[in-house]
């Protein structure tokens, strides 16, 4: 069975969504943010202290969570795609607020809407490379 990875085309598309995801989180664009996300009860989101199933229990933590006071920057961003409609990011971070290194996980399916987050996973720990 041929996977068919990393198209190019896929991983362009795929690190345009993930750049425009991190500018609605920065900027605390809730409707952006939640559309992002796969309008599904079976989307999946385990955050740094929370965890979300499905996008009715999503968009209620999206809305009470308040516009962050620091700066964030990705590093050794890793893009995987599988055919034409999957693909994985796995992406570090660090913020200005905290010595803590980040890790953020997150599975994009194309829909027929666009690009749509499936799963994603956040967490952040003490680190040294």
């Amino acid at each position: 069975m041929s996977l068919d990875i990393d198209r190019p085309e896929v991983l362009a598309e795929i690190r345009r969504v993930l750049d425009d995801y991190e500018q609605a989180l920065m900027a605390n664009d809730v409707a952006a943010l939640n559309a992002w996300f796969w309008d599904d009860p079976r989307t999946t989101r385990y955050g740094i202290a929370d965890r979300q199933w499905g996008m009715a229990e999503l968009a209620a933590y999206r809305a009470t969570v308040p516009p962050p006071t620091y700066t964030r920057v990705l590093q050794h961003p890793r893009i995987t795609g599988f055919g034409r409609d999957m693909a994985v990011v796995q992406v570090e971070f660090v913020r200005s607020d905290t010595a803590l290194h980040g890790f953020q996980s997150q599975t994009w399916v194309r829909f027929a809407e666009g690009w749509k987050i499936v799963a994603a996973h956040v967490s952040m720990t003490p680190f040294a490379e």
